[in-house]
């Protein structure tokens, strides 16, 4: 705040609060609204669309001011942080009724994007990550945390690819060193920086010594050897200065944070942004049943929803842990009664890692704790239920359910079954938990009906009729009388307050029983809430408990869901091991097969290895299927490592490192790159990155350019994967270049395969069928014709290809004509003739001496140039 001349002492106070939380914007309570002052309440009318208003500093100052409603925080606050705003919350921490003088006032909460914990501003099916980074050279030291369920890992992987590996979480927030130092490689930060709000903390918190120290001192260990972390200096660093960051935004504390896990970046398949869009993994324009999560999330539980995503965006790489997971997948498949007693018993399961975060924190309400008592009580049946699997994973999956009953029992035993949601309400507290209590409880319920019962009776003792006894918040308990008969009111009642019809009165007797009614119930409210943060304190102790529960409840709902999705789309085991192979029989698109029915999907096989058939070179035309072949091959790959089976009558592979994909520049011409310079940025990440393992799928490189560039582009890239070793990786090449069907004459390991049509009246049939051998040609003119271009457009379109088909081709690497020579009519049979009177508008042109011309004569020409023009016309 600029000035703090004619400054209120509760401006005063706002100043002296704000200045402690430096971009954050305070949210500032004042009797039942949060007011924001100066640039705050700019930022915020402008991103919540309220009113922006003003307040006097002095005689002519104004301060801007807005403001809203304490009731519905929750949903403004929910935009702010969705907005990347972080919100530190202040409230009063004294009555106003009972202060004398200013309001005391404390922020109580700082609510940040990656820190959050209230259910209204989390996604249920979403993790909400926060990320910290950390290293120079060629490591960098990462961490990730999820507030909301407790989870903390750490890591380190090559500096060159941290964007992609930050890439597989959804982070809302990442935590770096301050400007002026150079720790971390930036190499795709600015990417994940556009939708990601970043934090810079001092360079100095993340000092190995003084990171390693604060997590020890938080785990209370000796050493981080039990986490398998000890090693990890830029990853040690990291964790460090992220857990430093989270408890100060939780003002010190983060007891649901309880294990520090290892995070192993070679273990998982890892997949950048450009190939879990292309491959809509998780986000679809058409929405989120048009995704592969879509389609197989048949989960009943947040925390199993949450982690198969997980699977799904970080597959396995070791066919021994994928294994296990097809052997479960399997048995629940085979299992029909099985899979429904699961499902039943799993649906009355909610978000225990939530709630057992929320718990820890001590922001759990009295429903939370109801809801995590119940959910605990299904535990024991879903262990029943598991009983007579036999598949390793699940067993062991059974074996690690602990129902916790200490804490199931002691929420049973002590909240009320129809508590409210706010502990401080009343009812919270059962009956024959607390003697103190309940004596507490039974003085202000014998008051108030005394009181019931003082309407009747002063009603016959007075023989006034239309007596009542009332209450309200001002004045208490009173008798009212109207107007007509006020002439019988005993002496003994005592005037409170005149109406325009009646008056009110109060009686030593009633005041008497009000102090023992509102007494009781005031010290039965502040008893009945220290015995709820007793209950929850001893239910957060059993945390760590819960939350192993909740992991395993998380794998079988997985297991479950791919059961399901099995089932449903009638989907096989597929054999995943460590060969060069990869054979799939009438495999299908998953998702497009979903939309098109079971029996209108066109199954087709895919043969590959990196010995005989590296590349495929796939043709035919638009519309005809390329890039759905393309596709349904990553995607029955990446299903297998998730441990799924996949939509084929059988498939066996060997596991893939990554999956890249060349298809779509649509997402980066708003960040001003052309759609060639994006294809060429994707390829040359393929080029540098893939290995013999990967799985590159190729759709029509070289289109953003000259046709000639575009070939000879897409002819170097195909024989660089063909003849570098250490990039030879599997790959389909969908292209309309037919110019390239002629490297299958001289790669060795270059195959052509098309997709199939037939031409009927001058009319393409798609067969959608891949079979060996190139297509003859684009039919591009026939596919025109199928999407309702003019019938003069297709007949001069055919006119000019003929023309084109007629001539003579480039000459590439490998074969084929030269360029040389080349004269190409590309509108044959069409010639423009000159208008009549252009030769002599010419001839005069060009006998004018431009040099001695004056201005008339300039004038005077061009004005009889028009003139033949004109006549010409």
């Amino acid at each position: 705040m600029k000035g703090t001349s004619n400054i209120t002492p509760m401006m005063e106070q706002y100043g002296r609060i704000r200045s402690s939380y430096p971009g954050c914007m305070l949210l500032f309570r004042m009797g039942d609204f949060y007011e924001m002052f100066f640039e705050d309440a700019v930022r915020a009318s402008e991103i919540l669309n309220i009113a922006l208003t003003s307040r006097s500093k002095g005689k002519k100052e104004r301060i801007p001011m807005a403001g809203i409603p304490h009731h519905s925080a929750e949903s403004y606050i929910a935009r702010l942080i969705k907005a990347g705003v972080k919100v530190a919350v202040c409230e009063q921490l004294s009555d106003p009724k009972n202060s004398k003088g200013l309001v005391d006032r404390g922020v109580v909460e700082v609510l940040t994007p990656g820190t959050v914990m209230s259910d209204g501003l989390l996604e249920e099916k979403e993790n909400n990550y926060i990320g910290a980074v950390f290293g120079s050279g060629e490591v960098c030291g990462v961490a990730l945390a999820d507030v909301s369920t407790g989870r903390f890992m750490a890591g380190e992987v090559p500096a060159g690819t941290l964007a992609r590996h930050l890439g597989a979480y959804n982070l809302t927030e990442l935590v770096i060193p301050d400007e002026g130092e150079e720790p971390v490689n930036p190499d795709g930060l600015e990417h994940i920086s556009e939708r990601v709000t970043v934090t810079r903390r001092d360079a100095w918190l993340f000092d190995y010594g003084e990171s390693r120290r604060l997590l020890t001192e938080h785990f209370k260990v000796m050493g981080l050897e039990a986490f398998g972390c000890e090693d990890l200096r830029a990853g040690v660093s990291a964790a460090g200065a992220l857990l430093s960051y989270l408890k100060d935004v939780r003002l010190g504390s983060v007891p649901q944070i309880r294990v520090l896990s290892r995070y192993h970046p070679g273990d998982h398949m890892h997949l950048d942004e450009a190939t879990r869009r292309n491959l809509e993994l998780v986000f679809s324009e058409s929405g989120r049943e048009a995704t592969l999560l879509g389609l197989l999330d048949h989960t009943v539980t947040p925390m199993g929803a949450r982690n198969l995503k997980s699977w799904l965006l970080a597959p396995l790489l070791d066919p021994a842990r994928i294994g296990p997971r097809l052997d479960s997948v399997e048995e629940l498949v085979s299992k029909q009664a099985l899979r429904e007693e699961l499902l039943e018993t799993l649906k009355g399961i909610v978000d225990l890692e939530r709630l057992a975060a929320k718990t820890a924190c001590g922001k759990a309400n009295p429903r939370d704790l109801l809801a995590l008592g119940a959910s605990l009580d299904r535990v024991p049946g879903l262990r029943r239920t598991l009983e007579e699997v036999s598949t390793a994973l699940l067993r062991s999956a059974a074996d690690g359910l602990d129902a916790v009953e200490e804490a199931a029992r002691l929420i049973e035993d002590a909240v009320a079954e129809d508590a409210p949601v706010l502990a401080t309400e009343g009812g919270v507290i059962k009956r024959g938990y607390s003697a103190d209590l309940d004596r507490l409880e039974e003085s202000a319920r014998e008051g108030k009906s005394w009181i019931a019962g003082l309407q009747e009776t002063e009603r016959r003792s007075t023989g006034i009729p239309s007596l009542k006894v009332g209450y309200n918040k001002v004045f208490g308990y009173y008798i009212e009388v109207t107007k007509p008969h006020l002439k019988s009111v005993p002496g003994h009642y005592i005037r409170k307050q005149t109406l325009v019809n009646a008056e009110r009165f109060v009686t030593p007797e009633l005041k008497e029983k009000e102090e023992v009614v509102l007494g009781a119930e005031e010290k039965s409210r502040a008893l009945e809430y220290e015995i709820f943060c007793r209950v929850r304190e001893q239910a957060a102790e059993l945390t760590p408990r819960v939350q192993k529960t909740a992991e395993q409840v998380a794998l079988i709902d997985s297991i479950l869901s791919l059961a399901e999705a099995a089932v449903a789309g009638e989907y096989s085991r597929p054999r995943v091991d460590g060969s060069d192979a990869l054979e799939i029989s009438e495999g299908r698109h998953p998702v497009l097969e979903r939309f098109m029915g079971r029996g209108s999907f066109v199954p087709n096989d895919a043969v590959m290895d990196t010995s005989t058939r590296q590349i495929l070179i796939i043709t035919g035309p638009n519309m005809a299927g390329k890039s759905t072949y393309l596709r349904q091959v990553a995607l029955i790959v990446l299903m297998g490592q998730i441990g799924s089976f996949v939509p084929a009558t059988a498939a066996r592979f060997g596991t893939v490192d990554r999956i890249f994909t060349r298809v779509g520049a649509s997402d980066y011409l708003v960040r001003g790159q052309s759609t060639f310079l994006v294809e060429m940025n994707e390829t040359s990440n393929i080029l540098h990155n893939a290995t013999p393992r990967s799985l590159i799928l190729l759709d029509e490189v070289g289109r953003g350019t000259s046709t000639y560039d575009g070939i000879s582009i897409a002819w170097a890239v195909t024989e660089y994967l063909h003849d570098t070793p250490s990039v030879r990786a599997k790959t389909l090449f969908a292209t309309h270049y037919h110019e390239l069907t002629q490297l299958a004459n001289t790669l060795q390991r270059a195959v052509n395969v098309n997709v199939q049509v037939k031409e009927w009246n001058d009319r393409v049939v798609f067969l959608r069928k891949v079979a060996e051998g190139a297509a003859d040609r684009s039919y591009g003119v026939q596919v025109a014709r199928l999407a309702g271009l003019p019938d003069m457009v297709i007949a001069r379109a055919k006119d000019v290809l003929a023309g084109l088909e007629g001539d003579r081709r480039p000459r590439l690497p490998g074969g084929g004509s030269g360029e040389e020579g080349l004269q190409c009519e590309l509108f044959p049979e069409r010639t423009l003739e000159p208008p009549p009177g252009a030769e002599e508008v010419l001839e005069a042109l060009r006998s004018a001496d431009l040099d001695k011309i004056t201005a008339i004569e300039a004038l005077n020409l061009l004005s009889k140039l028009k003139g033949q023009a004109e006549g010409g016309d």
